[in-house]
């Protein structure tokens, strides 16, 4: 068990669908990712923020939105690249999904700035580009995202706003995210609106929440702000009916930067075979040794002699 949750915030997870964990990192690994952050993406926003709604909407998506969105492996240092992945958020995920192993299928650093965008987002909920189906009405068999700040959030800088499931029932079902009527869609918008809530906490806190969950992205409006955040997905191994990114489709990316630094449980979170596992012989030893010279394969090449012993 680790001492930065408790089975009461897992409880509330599964119950709800979202819960803030306020300060989950250490202010030490907050710095380091934060400076990962600044010099990759920049430090300062503009003087004001961007209103490009019409009256009356909640928000609308635009394609800037998301201009600072980059997935892992980045250009930058361990701090940044493996966060995502740290041990208490895989012991989160498996807890939550009551998993003994899980993948993490999806996982970008997202950097906003005051006046990029109109960030004020519509309430959606997030299984409709996490799976081809519906989620489940079991929790533990859906995935579970988890959202990090590295920079203090205010309401000013651009929260995440969301509406528990039991609130949300009260007005619809997750489903109704596919509304595609005008009208009826606003109707859900204004319904859900007195219902929501906000992740706005300080840096190295987490929001965890579920693919069925209502919500949104909002605005910011800090003078010159900005806004670091980390989304990393789990869903439990071997299910295949979720996914978002192949990580072997960036494999020119700086893959190094995570494998000469992950463990091997971080790894398998990637899909990568642990030791013991029958992939594991010589010669593939050597092929993936010749990819990532500096990958400490120790444990596995230990596994695979205890095997043969």
């Amino acid at each position: 068990m680790t001492d930065r949750f408790g089975p009461e915030q897992v409880e509330a997870w599964r119950r709800d669908g979202g819960v803030s964990i306020h300060n989950f990192f250490t202010p030490e690994e907050v710095t380091a990712v934060r400076a990962d952050f600044a010099a990759l993406f920049g430090v300062e926003g503009a003087e004001e923020g961007l209103d490009k709604k019409s009256d009356g909407v909640v928000g609308r998506f635009h394609p800037t939105q998301f201009k600072g969105v980059a997935p892992v492996p980045l250009p930058c240092s361990p701090a940044l690249n493996l966060i995502g992945v740290h041990p208490a958020i895989i012991a989160f995920a498996k807890q939550a999904l009551k998993a003994d192993k899980v993948h993490v299928y999806q996982c970008q650093a997202w950097a906003k700035f005051t006046g990029e965008s109109d960030y004020d987002q519509p309430f959606h909920c997030d299984f409709v580009n996490h799976t081809l189906t519906a989620p489940s009405e079991d929790a533990h068999r859906n995935s579970i995202t988890i959202l990090c700040y590295f920079s203090d959030v205010t309401e000013a800088h651009g929260p995440a706003h969301y509406v528990n499931r039991p609130d949300s029932l009260k007005v619809t079902t997750p489903d109704a995210t596919l509304v595609r009527d005008p009208e009826k869609a606003a109707a859900i918008q204004r319904a859900l609106l007195p219902y929501e809530r906000s992740t706005a906490a300080p840096a190295g806190s987490v929001f965890p929440y579920a693919i069925d969950i209502w919500h949104r992205g909002t605005n910011l409006t800090a003078p010159k702000g900005h806004r670091y955040a980390l989304m990393t997905c789990f869903k439990a191994a071997g299910d295949e009916a979720i996914a978002f990114h192949a990580w072997p489709f960036h494999h020119t990316q700086n893959w190094p930067v995570i494998f000469d630094n992950a463990t091997p449980e971080q790894l398998e979170c990637f899909g990568v075979q642990p030791p013991g596992h029958p992939f594991w012989t010589e010669t593939t030893l050597a092929r993936a040794q010749a990819r990532y010279p500096g990958w400490d394969m120790t444990p596995y090449r230990e596994a695979m002699l205890a095997k043969a012993a």
